[in-house]
């Protein structure tokens, strides 16, 4: 099978790996669709996510769908050539946090496309069939895939115990951000303001969801937003851009006893936050940490039309073009959004309907 392997900086090449086998209770997958992350991008420029290092060859990518194509001994619940997404975080179930329902927070979490645990640029993998969530009718490949931000989107806002009726901030209008926005306007938010400083997506960010969209390269963000809330600040204030003074401005602008949600990655793993801010403010800050529980409620948002995610889908590529999306994204070039990569648009399965299961070697 074709693979896209991360050798180095900036160094991605195509290579052939023998085609997995499943074991029991997992899927083998035929990658369909696969989200270019901002996560990818920082292994992709700097070798390193904070103390996440790649230091040998590593598939990245983490976001997906994928067709049925296998099924190992004891997987259930699903059909040969169905069409699904799929939850990149394998957790180990019988930890203290995944005990107590945080999955997200497993210290031994196997999660696709983060060192040492290959991802899914890939024309195969497997997960655990219960990571697998059929897709319903009308779904395509690069909706499926763009579930996995929106769950992150959702987890933030779950985060933030959002009321209807409240004022939300969401700084960075990438596609966590405006996930983000989409889903604090389905949970209620009655005005939601956007700092943004790309034309693109500020001009994208005020025709998908936002309000008011800020440049901050033109306005003081802070003053700006205190003045368009009267002096009072917004209810919750999301962090989406992943740069280090911008929790510091979420802070700022979130309304004395308001929230924080930081979701965003800076690249230099550091944030600034001035204590003074956040102590006389009163504010809750919390951070987000991928997600847990949303597939489900993912797919009824965007079945219902609640969220619409077909429109961050900008560019499309195929695994041969792998590192002409990485580069587009890495320069913010083009008007793009998300970067995908096609890996198998249609996929008919002719092959026996259960594979031969292989033994698993004692840990």
């Amino acid at each position: 099978m074709r693979v896209s392997r991360l050798h180095g900086i900036r160094d991605l090449r195509l290579e052939d790996l023998p085609r997995p086998t499943p074991r029991r209770g997992e899927v083998l997958l035929k990658v369909a669709s696969v989200g270019v992350c901002g996560s990818d991008v920082h292994y992709y420029l700097h070798g390193r996510i904070g103390s996440q290092v790649v230091t040998d060859p590593i598939i990245m990518g983490h976001e997906f769908s994928a067709w049925v194509a296998g099924l190992g001994d004891g997987a259930e619940g699903l059909e040969m050539g169905q069409l699904v997404t799929v939850d990149p975080g394998i957790s180990c179930g019988a930890c203290e946090l995944c005990q107590h329902g945080h999955p997200n927070l497993c210290p031994n979490v196997r999660f696709c496309g983060t060192p040492p645990i290959d991802g899914v640029f890939a024309e195969y993998t497997l997960m655990p069939a219960e990571n697998c969530y059929p897709l319903p009718e009308g779904f395509g490949p690069a909706e499926g895939a763009i579930l996995e931000p929106l769950g992150i989107a959702i987890h933030s806002v779950d985060l933030a115990h959002l009321k209807a009726g409240q004022t939300v901030a969401v700084l960075g209008a990438g596609p966590i951000g405006l996930l983000i926005a989409a889903v604090a306007r389905a949970a209620g938010a009655s005005d939601i303001l956007m700092t943004e400083p790309l034309p693109h997506r500020r001009g994208f960010a005020l025709e998908y969801i936002a309000d008011t969209v800020l440049n901050p390269d033109d306005v003081d963000i802070v003053a700006e937003i205190m003045r368009l809330t009267g002096g009072r600040g917004v209810d919750v204030a999301f962090e989406a851009a992943g740069e280090s003074d911008t929790p510091q401005q979420a802070a700022a602008v979130a309304r004395i006893g308001g929230m924080v949600i930081v979701t965003g990655i800076p690249a230099d793993d550091t944030m600034n936050l001035n204590a003074s801010t956040a102590r006389h403010r009163g504010l809750t800050i919390r951070a987000v940490r991928r997600m847990k529980h949303t597939y489900p409620r993912a797919i009824r948002l965007v079945q219902t039309g609640m969220v619409n995610v077909k429109p961050l889908a900008s560019h499309l590529f195929p695994l041969e073009r792998i590192d002409e999306a990485f580069e587009l994204v890495a320069a913010y070039d083009d008007g793009v959004l998300r970067a995908m990569i096609q890996v198998c648009l249609l996929y008919t399965f002719s092959e026996p309907t259960r594979l031969k299961t292989r033994s698993r070697m004692p840990s």
